[in-house]
């Protein structure tokens, strides 16, 4: 199955300990280059991350942002209230003891270890669920390049039939043209009034059909035509097989090009030449 390399996925979620989202955006690239934007406290879960890419994608320059916000009441200071007054009991108690009697200072009793106490975050929870929603981005970026590869794949169908269509118009037209340029040549040499038998100018034209046969050409053009199909129905990456395809094929165009002995097949070389460009563009974006 076709798969594009550019998408774009959001999953968000809620918890009684705050809220996360992620963002996926993927790019076409020639490899996997997968770019990870994470909090500092859940830096633990990137490789598990980095894996999980590499099991599900195969090519791309793919962007991951996490973002984590905690809930509000978690991020107050709380303070032991019962363990603070008799942290100022004892120092007052040490102040009647100290020659001056030394004012108190209620920063240093809010320094005093276990007066403030920290609101526990379970950060393995967090990073449970950094995981799990990541998946879920993942599976919708994934069913995203899924969905656009398959609209690549019938672009490219478009152009395949249109390609099939000049080369079966152009091998209809060679007879033709042959028997034409028989003529053209019989004319010329009535004018020009040289004495050239019979057996010379078929002669001469059976050499004019030599130089412009194009069948060879338009067998491989067809040939490669229906091997882009068959790439297109498979499962894997197949972007950088079917751009060497689009190599040949237009080297097959270029052969029809010089070959060409009349205006109308170097018209339909041209024509070729753009189909294919075309689809190589759209193939850019293909894993």
């Amino acid at each position: 199955m076709t798969k594009s390399m550019t998408a774009f996925a959001r999953q968000d979620a809620e918890y009684a300990w705050g809220s996360i989202s992620w963002e996926i955006r993927s790019v076409n690239h020639r490899y996997l280059e997968p770019h990870l934007r994470l909090p500092d406290n859940l830096r633990d879960i990137e490789p598990v991350l980095r894996e999980k890419l590499r099991k599900s994608l195969n090519r791309g320059k793919v962007e991951c942002t996490l973002r984590f916000f905690p809930e509000a009441s978690l991020q107050q200071l709380v303070i032991n209230e019962e363990y603070a007054r008799q942290v100022v009991a004892a120092a007052e108690q040490v102040q009647r003891l100290i020659a001056g009697n030394a004012p108190l200072d209620a920063l240093e009793v809010l320094r005093w270890p276990g007066v403030l106490q920290d609101v526990k975050l379970d950060m393995e929870a967090v990073k449970t669920a950094a995981v799990v929603l990541f998946d879920k981005a993942l599976t919708d970026l994934t069913n995203g390049r899924r969905r656009e590869g398959q609209e690549l794949a019938q672009l490219i169908e478009q152009r395949l039939v249109a390609i099939s269509d000049i080369v079966d118009l152009v091998r209809a037209q060679m007879p033709t043209i042959l028997s034409n340029q028989r003529d053209t040549l019989a004319q010329r040499i009535a004018e020009l009034k040289v004495d050239l038998d019979e057996a010379r100018l078929e002669q001469e034209v059976v050499l004019l059909a030599q130089k412009a046969d194009v069948d060879e050409e338009m067998d491989r053009l067809n040939t490669h035509v229906q091997e882009v199909r068959r790439i297109l129905q498979q499962n894997g990456p197949v972007g950088r097989r079917l751009d060497f395809l689009m190599q040949e094929l237009n080297r097959e165009a270029n052969t029809l090009s010089s070959k060409s002995i009349v205006s109308g097949t170097t018209q339909s070389a041209v024509e070729l030449k753009v189909l294919i460009e075309q689809m190589r563009e759209q193939i850019q974006n293909i894993e």
